[in-house]
């Protein structure tokens, strides 16, 4: 891992007994397949999942949110994950249909840089999430 790479990002979800299970099925055929617990700053279990250079944590708030997650307030807008193919984009695009996700688009070419393909969705309290291929960037 190169010093500017990400090392690893924490999600605030609703119910980990809901969110854990999406984001394990989600991601698997992505790499990620270890799941460790550690203890929050606040006496909270983050569950990371680790996938091949960096990890995703889930964690719960301490008390219900007041409100649904808001992509264009302060924080997070979205998260992308790279995928090994464009065969792998769609077949994800696939299981999240199946399993009743929301899309937002795709899976589809995008104008971003040559060859970008992916689909954008929302994960089980809508937070924007993407699973991209890149022709010529690793994954």
């Amino acid at each position: 891992m190169s010093p500017s790479e990400i090392r690893h990002v924490d999600l605030v979800v609703s119910s980990i007994e809901r969110s854990l299970p999406f984001y394990r099925e989600l991601l698997g055929p992505l790499g990620f397949h270890r799941v460790s617990e550690v203890e929050g700053e606040r006496g909270e279990t983050i569950y990371y999942l680790s996938g091949p250079s960096w990890a995703v944590g889930l964690r719960e708030p301490p008390q219900p949110p007041s409100r649904e997650h808001d992509r264009y307030e302060l924080g997070l807008h979205h998260l992308c994950f790279t995928a090994p193919s464009r065969a792998t984009v769609a077949e994800r695009a696939e299981w999240l249909r199946a399993h009743g996700a929301e899309i937002e688009s795709g899976p589809e070419e995008y104008t971003y840089v040559p060859g970008y393909y992916a689909v954008f969705f929302y994960d089980p309290d809508g937070i924007k999430l993407e699973i991209a291929h890149v022709p010529g960037q690793a994954a």
